[in-house]
């Protein structure tokens, strides 16, 4: 059930139908829109007496909702969501680009990379100080001090940081450093750690598992927002497939589905999508003329030296042109560059 106050009421009003809601066992979801707040309610909503809550001051109307898709759908919130971090928007006609190495390998390396991605155009910086990887030997990851190198490019750059989470005790450690939390495709059914995400304030991006449906996406985003983070972003990444010529099956045709069902925005991976270099760039256009809100993509200084990932990285050179390249796209797409 969702609760849609009249446009403009004042903050106490819906204080007080979140008092009511609160009153009767339930779980109220308020959901801030630029004109209107629509609160979620969560629980057995059985309890509500539609009349009665319709009759309280500043409600305009109440829904059931029949979708599973509570807290994500169009049907709570009509207006696409915008994420502000740091003086960056991501989503609501504008374009966001991450862009950075697989793994902080070390300081120079990802210094030299921050400042080549931000004079190029990026909006955020990617890089990974917790590795999943599916050898036990293979390199896991700098932890803690991959986080403090990631912070010392964003304090030189001034790009805000996106970086990956993958245990609920690393979760103050990747808060203090971080400033958006990516939780990736290996733990998109981790709903612990989902619930745990839910009680941060920092944003959370959410990848799509390899083998995740539509219904399973968009549902572990509602773990997410069910505990009252809103700031939640989707992020196509490629789903495993009997495909042989690359890493993974980048499923463009999920991006239109995701923004007509949903309001949250829509990033699209296609280093992890294909895991080749050449074929980051023209599903990259893709994806932007499919209707993705930004793309992310690994860059590194020298991608054959590459503790991970190097046959998805594009050198400076390859960023160069892709930048160039994608310009036209962006534009046609109706979209603002940053």
């Amino acid at each position: 059930m969702i609760i849609v106050m009249k446009r403009n009421a004042e903050k106490s009003l819906a204080d007080r139908v979140i008092d009511k809601i609160e009153s009767l066992d339930l779980k109220p979801v308020p959901l801030f829109g630029t004109e209107r707040t629509v609160i979620a309610v969560i629980g057995d909503t059985r309890k509500i007496q539609k009349e009665s809550m319709s009759a309280l001051p500043g409600v305009d109307k109440v829904m059931s909702v029949v979708t599973p898709f509570k807290l994500t759908s169009r049907d709570t919130q009509k207006e696409d969501s915008v994420i502000k971090v740091n003086g960056t928007r991501i989503g609501g006609g504008t374009f966001t680009l991450m862009a950075g190495p697989c793994a902080v390998e070390g300081e120079d390396m990802l210094l030299e990379t921050a400042r080549k991605v931000k004079s190029g155009g990026a909006s955020l910086l990617r890089g990974g100080a917790y590795k999943p990887r599916t050898s036990p030997y293979s390199f896991q990851g700098h932890g803690e001090k991959g986080l403090a190198i990631l912070q010392n490019a964003k304090n030189e750059t001034g790009l805000p940081v996106i970086t990956e989470l993958m245990e609920i005790a690393d979760l103050k450690h990747v808060e203090q450093y971080a400033d958006i939390i990516q939780i990736g495709t290996r733990n998109m059914h981790n709903f612990r750690l989902l619930k745990a995400v839910g009680m941060s304030k920092k944003p959370v991006m959410l990848k799509r598992g390899m083998s995740a449906t539509f219904k399973e996406f968009l549902m572990s985003a509602e773990y997410i927002m069910k505990e009252g983070n809103q700031n939640v972003i989707l992020c196509e990444r490629g789903i495993r497939t009997f495909s042989d010529y690359s890493r993974n099956t980048l499923d463009l045709s999920i991006v239109p589905m995701l923004k007509k069902v949903s309001h949250l925005p829509v990033i699209v991976d296609p280093s992890h999508g294909t895991g080749k270099t050449e074929l980051v760039l023209p599903m990259a256009k893709a994806a932007i003329a499919a209707g993705a809100d930004g793309i992310m993509i690994e860059v590194h200084p020298n991608p054959a030296d590459a503790v991970s990932d190097g046959d998805q990285s594009l050198n400076f050179e390859q960023f160069d042109n892709f930048m160039e390249e994608i310009k036209p796209y962006v534009q046609l797409a109706g979209l603002k560059m940053q």
